[in-house]
């Protein structure tokens, strides 16, 4: 019912029509400035207006009034609109309604605003960020979908469940909604398919002749300089790629840090002409004062070495982009997140599209980015198993933490061979690399020690790098217990013992045969065999094996020798290190006649000829 004050002031019954289909302020909530409408005497029907409320009197105020007062601004523009201001308690006249976009402006005034844009010296260049950033998942227009995560493995569904229906497990699902934030990237799980976003209207076909055009191989890659240089470009196949994405992984202080540092001070100190000179080292997990402790402990004094600390995928990208660095390295990639995404850093979600992002940046401005990652409890990289498909080269750097050698293996490579091993050593100054690996397994033992009795020499392949190895067997007569194996697959050693008793004619049955890799190494090859069963001969027939003779065989079940592969190399590694004899499967004879060396072959076929030629007495 229409308040009892304002029947009075209606002129007309199509007043109060109206003022029966305008809600009573006392009835509804508070409403936003209260908004009327001044039109134009001229138009018809509409001559007497609408009335207005003023709140402080709590009444219409005729209309007549407040269309004198606008009558002749009305009439110039046409149409105007007022705003009722609470303080002042008086309509204030706007050009345009509120709560609604200003007109855009015109030609000049857009030329005027380019023109202070550039004056101020504002650049409209795209923002490495961008590359990172997730469009909004398409949808209705207003509506956020919400998405329900797994705390546990990453996994993301579109609805609630009780259980993860990846991982099982119970009371994990937690609800994600992108934030509102117009400044962050807002997105979904599956965004961005896409790891390298093309223009089909700029990307056309080239042939191979334009693609290698005036690009010489031997200076495409960044060269890296000295003996640790050296020693890595091998595992690389020459050198870092441009573009390319590395990923070192590798047990928790193994020394991959350390290894990048390093990798990180060669990078920025060969500079060619025109070419970048910083590289940026950003870590997640330390502060730069930390990583500058470790460089002065490792005495690196580059200057062109930058250092950040960072776990936001876009800010590191905004931050240097001024640089234009030569390389970026990310320690280590379970650190760092994306906005857009859910769940925190190192689940699977994150760790994929922080990956498929940095790919995108690399592959479009051309900057190697190496990544560190943490392995899990059986030695893979944590995370997805896609993260070792989508980057392009995959280090592991191997090592017990009691030893001083590391290696660093190479298994997947997209620029060169994944033969390939780098032999390192580390030191209070970091990690040297070792300058001649065939020998780093070996102890120099006198000739009449009695501890020679019971050890072996093996020739064995690890990519394409030759090392020989000392096995050392103790057989114990009447030992209530089993013998233990240490660097030996349990498996292959029982076969080894089991073919010595039956075709070799050794009563072991009463003995605990013990068995030990020296120096860590783990003999999974087959041309160890050999120098296995030579060692657990030596050690029950308490004869000492001189130490100039080496072993390179594999052992079959019924007792003969088989060759292995690269029978040349291994022969040829073993003479350099001064051995004299060398006991080899007679089927390799042939092949290793026409090398001429300065070393006695001893050609067996089996088991026993082995033991009638290596442990008869001298004459």
């Amino acid at each position: 019912m229409p308040h009892p004050s304002a029947a009075a002031m209606l002129p007309s019954p199509s007043s109060l029509l109206r003022l029966l289909r305008r809600p009573h302020p006392r009835l509804l909530p508070p409403p936003p400035p209260l908004l009327t409408r001044f039109l134009s005497s001229s138009s018809p029907g509409d001559a007497a207006g609408w009335a207005s409320y003023d709140p402080l009197t709590d009444s219409l105020a005729p209309p007549a009034a407040a269309a004198a007062a606008s009558d002749s601004e009305a009439s110039a523009e046409g149409e105007a609109w007022g705003v009722f201001d609470a303080v002042t308690g008086r309509i204030v006249m706007k050009e345009h309604p509120p709560y609604s976009q200003p007109p855009p402006p015109g030609p000049d005034e857009e030329r005027s605003t380019v023109g202070r844009r550039r004056s101020a010296g504002v650049k409209d260049e795209a923002r490495w960020s961008s590359v990172a950033a997730v469009g909004k998942a398409r949808g209705k227009a207003g509506k956020e979908r919400a998405s329900y995560v797994c705390g546990n493995c990453g996994e993301g569904f579109s609805q609630w469940w009780g259980t993860c229906r990846h991982c099982e497990a119970m009371g994990t699902l937690t609800k994600y909604v992108p934030g509102s934030d117009p400044g962050a990237s807002v997105g979904s799980h599956h965004a961005f398919r896409s790891w390298i976003p093309q223009k089909s209207k700029e990307m056309v076909p080239q042939s191979l002749q334009q693609v290698t055009k005036g690009v010489d191989q031997s200076e495409w890659r960044i060269p890296l300089s000295g003996n640790f240089g050296m020693e890595i470009a091998r595992v690389l196949g020459g050198g870092v790629v441009p573009g390319s994405l590395i990923l070192v992984g590798g047990d928790p202080g193994v020394g991959k840090s350390s290894l990048i540092l390093q990798l990180a001070s060669i990078m920025s100190e060969n500079i060619g002409a025109g070419e970048s000179s910083a590289v940026v080292y950003v870590s997640g997990e330390e502060s730069i004062e930390q990583i500058g402790n470790r460089a002065d402990r490792m005495s690196i004094k580059s200057r062109n070495l930058y250092l950040y600390s960072s776990t936001d995928i876009e800010d590191i990208l905004d931050k240097i982009q001024p640089l234009s660095p030569r390389a970026l390295i990310i320690d280590s990639i379970q650190t760092v997140y994306l906005r857009g995404f859910a769940g925190s850093a190192g689940n699977m979600t994150q760790v994929k599209e922080c990956t498929s992002a940095l790919l995108r940046f690399a592959k479009l401005t051309n900057i190697p980015v190496i990544l560190i990652g943490h392995v899990t409890k059986t030695g893979d990289i944590a995370g997805p198993r896609l993260l070792e498909h989508i980057v392009d080269v995959v280090l592991y750097m191997e090592g017990e933490r009691c030893l001083s050698h590391r290696l660093l293996r190479s298994v997947k490579n997209r620029f060169g061979s994944t033969d390939e091993l780098g032999v390192f050593e580390m030191s209070g100054y970091g990690l040297q690399p070792v300058l001649n690996p065939t020998e780093m397994f070996l102890t120099e033992h006198d000739s009449d020690s009695e501890i020679l009795a019971g050890l072996a020499v093996a020739v064995v392949l690890d990519g394409s790098r030759t090392f020989a190895i000392e096995v050392q067997a103790l057989c114990v007569s009447g030992s209530p217990r089993n013998g233990e194996v240490v660097g030996i697959p349990r498996n292959r050693a029982d076969i080894i013992i089991s073919v010595l008793m039956k075709q070799a004619g050794l009563k072991l049955q009463d003995n605990a045969v013990f068995l030990n890799v020296v120096s860590g190494f783990m003999l999974t090859e087959t041309a160890g065999d050999l120098a296995i069963a030579a060692s657990i001969c030596s050690s029950f027939l308490e004869y000492p094996i001189p130490n100039d003779i080496a072993f390179i065989g594999e052992v079959g079940l019924g007792g003969e020798l088989r060759t292995v592969p690269r029978m040349d190399k291994r022969v040829l590694a073993i003479a350099k290190l001064g051995y004299k004899k060398c006991v080899v499967p007679k089927t390799s004879e042939k092949l290793l006649r026409p090398l001429n060396l300065e070393l006695e072959i001893l050609p067996c076929s089996n088991l026993k000829e082995v033991i009638n030629t290596v442990f008869r007495p001298q004459g």
